[in-house]
């Protein structure tokens, strides 16, 4: 079995490595990977593995090198498991490997949840895989570039209106261009009565692409921070350069009422040390808004408008995303490398097919 390692302190540093395919124990099935997404996120899986727990979900045994999760699509092609049958197709969270042994139970809801030990006190929603009916591979594809990151779009924005966004006349994106920055940027446009601006911060050779979206009412560089309006103001920050923090959190000075922190794409310019003036960053943890909702509105009703929320925006994809296709395993480490090192297409979603 074939995976990719990537250097736990150097995350730009990747290699191929090569294991045995363990035996299955009863109750488990192996999975083989048809095809798996690579985007900005999975950066931020490593660069936050220790401090979130993303190294732990596929613990690689080699000391320095960790497994980077993935979001894709297997297949079932062994199992000594009753609940789960050869030829079942999952999609979920899965290893940057070409297969991954799982120990599955049906859950409430019909998805499959991986109980094996070392996964029982992580996150529950990584640990579930939906089951996949009749779909085509332009489907998964799609799927496993954009859900993830427009789940967490959704669930901003729906975290951002549970707190009434903390009274701002302005939501701060940073890093519009990312994903899921610009996927937050079109469901707070979504919002009813809506009673602040969004305002995209972004590079200047991005920022004509998030200009072109039509979802922020601005859209300024990262040179032009001092332009924004000294208004009661929330800044989402899906890049953590630190740098640009400061910058921000200096200018609104007491005008920013929120300061939250969700990605670490500008990984190489985070700083979680640096001191910074007025409100102080706190970490927004898609799962936490997920567990609350369930709380609150009862099992299903989140993921249903998540679901919802994902295929309003999924639809008009092509008109913002071009997806790349990359053959086998070994295609990986360059793409992300390219990623990690920042120098991918904000335009391009990149896909590691396995089986054609």
């Amino acid at each position: 079995m074939q995976r990719i390692l990537v250097d736990q302190q150097k995350i730009t540093k990747v290699a191929k490595d090569e294991v045995a395919a363990a035996e299955l124990e009863p109750n488990e099935v192996r999975l083989a990977l048809e095809s798996f997404a690579l985007t900005a996120n999975n950066v931020t899986y490593a660069a936050s593995g220790f401090a979130i727990g993303y190294w732990q979900f596929f613990p690689s045994d080699v000391a320095g090198q960790g497994i980077v999760p993935v979001w894709g699509v297997g297949k079932v092609v062994e199992s000594r498991s009753e609940s789960l049958a050869v030829g079942t197709r999952l999609y979920g969270f899965y290893p940057m490997a070409e297969t991954l042994v799982i120990t599955p139970e049906m859950s409430a809801r019909g998805n499959v949840v991986d109980v094996t030990g070392h996964r029982a006190q992580l996150p529950a929603v990584y640990n579930s895989y939906v089951p996949l009916g009749e779909t085509t591979p332009a489907q998964d594809h799609i799927r496993a570039v954009l859900q993830p990151l427009l789940a967490t779009s959704y669930l901003l924005s729906d975290w951002l209106e549970d707190n009434g966004y903390f009274g701002a006349k302005q939501v701060i994106i940073g890093s519009a261009s990312s994903k899921t920055g610009l996927g937050l940027c079109k469901y707070l446009a979504e919002a009813k009565d809506r009673s602040f601006r969004i305002i995209g911060l972004t590079s200047e050779r991005n920022r004509a692409f998030v200009e072109g979206l039509g979802a922020c009412d601005q859209v300024l560089s990262y040179d032009e921070i001092a332009d924004l309006d000294h208004v009661p103001s929330v800044y989402v920050d899906m890049s953590g350069n630190a740098a640009v923090k400061v910058r921000l959190h200096r200018h609104l000075a007491d005008d920013l009422k929120h300061s939250a922190a969700v990605g670490i794409s500008h990984w190489d310019a985070f700083n979680p040390s640096v001191e910074l003036e007025s409100v102080k960053p706190e970490f927004f943890f898609a799962p936490a808004q997920i567990a609350k909702r369930r709380k609150e509105w009862g099992p299903g009703e989140i993921d249903r408008r998540i679901t919802e929320a994902f295929l309003r925006l999924a639809n008009e994809a092509s008109d913002w995303l071009s997806l790349k296709m990359h053959e086998g395993i070994d295609a990986a480490p360059e793409v992300y490398a390219a990623l990690a090192q920042g120098t991918a297409d904000p335009r391009e979603g990149h896909v590691i097919r396995l089986i054609k």
